[in-house]
């Protein structure tokens, strides 16, 4: 008996998702509650379990389809074996001819295509390390850096006449956007359309909270089992300074403002699907190792797609590190409704003067962007100012000064 696999209720106020990959293609055996098909909604990667032990029957959409909530994705024959799914009629077709280095399986979710092109990469020889030997867009990284071996010789193919393409090494590939990526864009210009946006900067001298890091790093990840970073510090100072400036925790809501007496940061982190940001729940409250932890455990599960919805909805105040990627410096998106968006930016050694004299310090540019509707000028400035000097006297943070 055929049981249907429908798209489950995705959340608050989300009717729709994209499908994004199938995990299991007709025929494959299927243990009960093992995820069949991947789902892109507008915020997170959902992954949609079999209801029962069987064989995967037919899919009823494809990748790229978009499709409702309760509709059907495809079917499982409870109780079979997957010798007993049926075998298609047609005469048998001959071998298929090998598949390019730039042709990427539709099987693949679309970052690690785009990755398998950008670099050339058979897909076929990567060993996945992703949920069920799944091949990800760093598996892929990894062995296009790997040393190549000795290429196999080309099948023989019949001559043709050489495209324009061809002949110049010029390529050209269309990839649909996927939803996230849609939903992304949208928010980013709506942002722009809306809020009157504006951007300070600052720099911070980040010795003292270098120098904290390294004497008890050891410690801290023995005692938390987390490993110390600077986000741990740059959230608690971004709360104490909150609270000194209220107006950037603050959102405008029609003609009014509404101020908050906690703190939800949302931090951006790397998915293989794009950018997202969870939030970090009353980070005020929490300590520097609770920041940590929190912020580790999102990364995972960014990494793997298991981030929930709720856990992206909401937040008070946003904090990216485009550090971690190099950047020097930057003008930050407003995340809406929120009115303050806080860069972090690369730590490098600059001459700066100290006490009448020129030293090195490793430096650090800070970016403030605002609504300039609800935040004035002198506000942002005290906002970067108390950061500043909580970061570079860490000792502020403790005693709460």
């Amino acid at each position: 008996m055929a049981t249907e696999v429908v798209v489950p209720t995705l959340g608050e106020s989300i009717v729709e998702a994209t499908v994004g990959e199938w995990l299991k293609q007709p025929g494959d055996p299927v243990r009960q509650d093992e995820p069949v098909v991947s789902l892109e909604t507008d915020k997170v990667a959902v992954e949609v379990p079999s209801p029962v032990a069987g064989v995967m029957g037919a899919h009823a959409v494809q990748v790229g389809d978009n499709v409702a909530v309760g509709a059907l994705l495809a079917t499982v024959e409870a109780g079979g074996t997957a010798a007993a799914a049926p075998a298609p009629a047609a005469a048998p077709a001959p071998a298929p001819a090998p598949v390019p280095s730039d042709a990427a399986p539709a099987a693949l979710s679309p970052s690690v295509r785009r990755a398998v092109l950008e670099t050339g990469v058979d897909p076929g020889t990567v060993k996945g390390t992703g949920k069920d030997g799944r091949i990800t867009k760093d598996d892929v990284l990894a062995a296009a850096s790997a040393p190549a071996a000795a290429p196999a010789p080309a099948p023989a193919v019949p001559p043709q006449t050489p495209s324009v393409a061809a002949s110049t090494g010029r390529k050209e590939e269309r990839v649909r956007m996927t939803r996230l990526r849609q939903t992304v864009a949208k928010r980013l210009k709506d942002a722009q359309n809306t809020a009157a946006m504006l951007t300070t900067f600052n720099d911070v001298d980040m010795s003292a909270v270098i120098e904290a890091r390294t004497k008890y790093k050891d410690l801290f990840e023995k005692k938390h089992g987390v490993r110390l970073g600077f986000m741990g510090f740059f959230v608690k100072a971004a709360c104490m300074a909150l609270k000194d400036v209220p107006s950037v925790n603050a959102q405008i809501d029609g003609e009014e403002i509404v101020y908050h007496d906690y703190a939800d940061i949302s931090v951006a982190v790397s998915a293989p699907q794009g950018l997202v940001v969870p939030v970090i729940r009353d980070a005020d409250q929490l300590s520097v190792a609770g920041i940590e932890k929190t912020i580790g455990d999102f990364g995972k599960r960014a990494k793997d797609g298991s981030l929930k919805m709720e856990e992206m909805k909401g937040g008070t105040f946003t904090i990216s590190n485009g550090g971690v990627f190099g950047s020097l410096m930057s003008t930050p998106i407003i995340n809406p409704p929120q009115s303050a968006v806080l860069g972090l930016h690369r730590i490098e050694d600059r001459p700066v003067v100290r006490d009448g004299q020129v030293v090195v310090r490793p430096m650090m540019y800070l970016a403030l962007s605002y609504d300039h509707r609800l935040i004035d000028g002198r506000e942002a400035v005290t906002f970067l100012v108390a950061l500043k000097n909580a970061i570079e006297d860490p000792t502020r943070i403790l005693i709460d000064l």
